[in-house]
């Protein structure tokens, strides 16, 4: 057994082998790479110069002021970048795309999840978010205030946020499934003037409502609400209490509002957005994201990393109350001009080939997904997506954490056709784009890596003493050198900006990102998980990343999560909660004692689980992130901690209630 320095994530050459597939690498096929966005030379060409290599990227916005340095970093860790320059974020989303002849093709193809869609051509988008910032403009809010935004999936959700960003008011996106307490703290964190939200949504074949969450949550404030007016989206016509003065209905305000609208120039520094990410400190952490840095690599990342082709149609199905929307569904793409899919709904409604279904129909050409979505296709088998012409597409996507190798090979054959190129991307609320990730007409891949860093990207992986670590060895990821994407401070704490994310590594200066790392013996990168997802067991630290690999290499498991428990022997144990395919059958003490001991083939005794449950699903968020503190939860036998933020909360009673004894040995 080989121990790495620093993180001592013990891996044997089996585990490597198995795990890794670090023997397998896959070619970029050669029609994509002929055609490609970008060629091999781009990483030389960034490397030689990385502020020229992004002023160019970001010349591909159109700036109403040119900027006259590239970046100020002379108050590390606060950076400015593109100083000087002035631009609107909406107009290089929307207007010029129109004054550039394209106002006909479409923005968006809207599947709502009942069957009902819409079709937004890019001069529907501009008039809509036009007449959405004279209402936001009429209703008292300037550049500078904050909107709070509680949508559903539906156009309204991008509309508000262009339409904010439109007038210069940073908006801060609360995801639809979040309590009525996350959205007041966030409301009152950032001191949000205008809340704009829905009746409700669909999800799994029946009305959401959300108006009530709103209510509730400003009820809580009280006279301490910093909030003047809701703005409210009819969605699914359920009854909905409206409170005098306070709430205006859109389809009144919005639609009767006139759709001229002249945007403005704001600074490359002026705030965009604050987004929400969670903290030790269970206080969650405001984000703040500006603006012409942020869209320049956002847009610039989603034409390279995809190799965004004008007739392509784009799909990411993260929601838009994550960071992946914002980047990846909003900004990146419309500023590319991109035609693109946006889906309300659950994949498994009204049946579990919904989303092949609308890949077949609307010829989607480029998918993004996260891999805890491929590894539930995976369970559901691969006769489904096999029904459906998935030729339409070629290349896919990974987003949200890393892929395992098995659904990275599972993804690639029964959904890419066994060509199309994934793009296994790493970055983070924080990082605002891609940091890590293959190039799909430049890049090799290697199933379950991010590979290396995107061009004009410093990333390294260091030990300790934050020193880069030799290929072959793990330790922590950093950013070693500031980025376009960057987030600026902690949203009224810049002491905490600077404790969080630059205190570790001061002396060299370096961004730690809070993941380990390892790189291969060919020099990829391949990521480990948080830090504090890493268990030290008898001395020894196993990432709960391979441990779960190991699980899914099984042929009869399909998802699996870990954690680390305490245990008065061994300091912490290892606990597995795993889903099993279909195909498998039930679970019971034989397939608990064959998984235990597969472990421990696949990495060695020390990674045994102390226990394995099987368990229907997963806790989870609805943009897929597991969420593993309340599995500690269970694992330790605690009372479980707020479930609030899950798509579904009652999963954590089937896991309490069918919590198993550990093991004997």
């Amino acid at each position: 057994m080989e121990q790495y320095p620093l993180t001592g994530v013990i891996v044997s050459e089996q585990n490597i082998s198995n795990l890794s597939h670090e023997d397998r690498t896959f070619e970029p096929p050669a029609d994509l790479a002929a055609q490609a966005n970008v060629k091999a030379g781009i990483y030389d060409e960034a490397a030689q110069d990385r502020l020229a290599f992004w002023a160019d990227a970001a010349h591909r916005l159109t700036w109403g002021q040119d900027f006259d340095e590239v970046l100020d970093w002379s108050n590390p860790p606060f950076a400015k970048w593109f100083v000087g320059g002035k631009l609107n974020v909406a107009y290089n989303c929307v207007d010029r795309h129109v004054e550039n002849g394209d106002g006909d093709k479409v923005a968006i193809h809207f599947v709502g999840e009942p069957g009902d869609t819409r079709t937004i051509t890019y001069s529907d988008l501009k008039d809509e978010v036009s007449r959405a910032a004279n209402a936001i403009t009429d209703l008292g809010v300037t550049a500078g205030d904050r909107v709070a935004i509680y949508l559903p999936m539906i156009p309204e959700a991008v509309i508000a946020m262009l339409a904010c960003a439109r007038i210069g008011a940073p908006h801060t996106v609360v995801f639809g499934g979040f309590s009525s307490d996350a959205l007041a703290s966030r409301v009152d964190d950032c001191e949000a003037k205008l809340v704009i939200t829905a009746d409700g949504g669909y999800r799994r074949g029946n009305p959401s409502a959300l108006k009530p969450a709103v209510d509730e949550a400003l009820d809580k404030l009280g006279d301490a609400s910093p909030v003047d007016h809701v703005l409210v989206v009819r969605r699914t016509e359920q009854e909905t209490a409206v409170t005098e003065g306070r709430d205006v209905w859109w389809h009144d305000v919005v639609a009767g509002a006139s759709a001229d609208h002249t945007p403005e120039l704001f600074d490359s520094e002026h705030p965009l957005y604050v987004m929400y990410t969670s903290g030790t400190t269970g206080k969650p952490k405001g984000i703040l994201h500006t603006s012409g840095g942020y869209l320049a690599q956002s847009a610039y990342t989603f034409w390279a990393t995809f190799d965004h082709k004008p007739d392509d149609v784009y799909w990411c199905t993260a929601d838009v109350g994550w960071v992946t929307g914002h980047s990846y569904i909003v900004y990146g793409p419309t500023a590319n001009g991109a035609t693109q899919v946006l889906y309300e709904g659950t994949p498994d409604t009204p049946h579990k080939g919904r989303w092949w279904e609308i890949i077949e129909q609307h010829k989607v050409s480029i998918f993004y997904t996260a891999p805890t979505a491929v590894r539930t296709f995976m369970k559901w088998g691969e006769q489904i997506p096999a029904e459906h012409d998935l030729s339409s597409l070629r290349v896919l996507g990974s987003v949200g954490e890393s892929i395992n190798p098995e659904a990275y090979v599972w993804y690639r054959d029964n959904i890419g056709g066994g060509t199309a190129p994934i793009v296994d991307t790493w970055w983070q609320t924080e990082t605002g784009a891609h940091m890590i990730t293959p190039l799909p007409g430049v890049t090799a891949a290697k199933p379950g890596s991010a590979m290396t860093a995107f061009p004009g990207i410093s990333a390294e992986v260091v030990d300790d003493s934050g020193t880069p670590v030799a290929d072959g060895e793990g330790g922590y990821l950093v950013i070693t050198e500031p980025w376009p994407s960057m987030l600026r401070t902690i949203w009224g704490d810049d002491d905490r900006y600077r404790e969080t994310y630059w205190s570790r590594f001061a002396s060299q200066g370096y961004y730690f990102a809070g993941d380990g790392a390892r790189k291969d013996e060919d020099g990829a990168i391949w990521l480990l998980g948080r830090v504090d997802d890493v268990m030290n067991i008898s001395g020894h630290r196993l990432s709960t990343t391979e441990i779960e690999s190991a699980l899914v290499s099984h042929p009869k498991v399909a998802e699996a999560a870990v954690v680390g428990a305490a245990d008065d022997t061994t300091g912490q144990a290892v606990c597995a909660f795993v889903i099993l395919r279909e195909s498998a059958g039930g679970g019971g003490d034989d397939l608990v004692t064959e998984l235990r001991n597969h472990v421990a083939k696949e990495i060695g005794p020390i990674a045994k689980p102390r226990q394995v449950m099987v368990v229907p699903e997963l806790p989870k968020t609805r943009s897929g992130k597991i969420m593993r503190r309340l599995l500690r939860d269970v694992a330790e036998h605690r009372e479980v901690g707020d479930a609030t933020t899950l798509a579904d909360s009652s999963v954590m009673d089937l896991i309490t209630a069918g919590m198993s004894k550990p093991a004997d040995d």
